[in-house]
């Protein structure tokens, strides 16, 4: 087991559709931030399912640190 890598020191802005569900990459490996490439296999983490309840714009944490996973709470603040 291994832990996140930061994919960036800043929350990613991602436009939402309603209805739709999207996978949080959890590991920071993913070449599709902030979403899940299958990258982890084999690091013992996984991707969080973000379930968007409207269309808007989501803030995702980039630093894979945040407290409210898989959106940004500010912990990148203090890396």
């Amino acid at each position: 087991m291994t832990g996140p890598v930061v994919a960036q020191k800043a929350p990613f802005g991602i436009s939402v559709e309603a209805g739709k569900d999207y996978w949080w990459c959890a590991c920071g490996r993913s070449k599709k931030q902030p979403f899940c490439d299958g990258s982890h296999k084999g690091t013992g983490l996984a991707p969080v399912r973000y379930a968007a309840k409207e269309a808007a714009t989501v803030w995702f944490c980039g630093c894979k640190s945040s407290k409210s996973a898989p959106l940004c709470d500010g912990t990148h603040n203090g890396l």
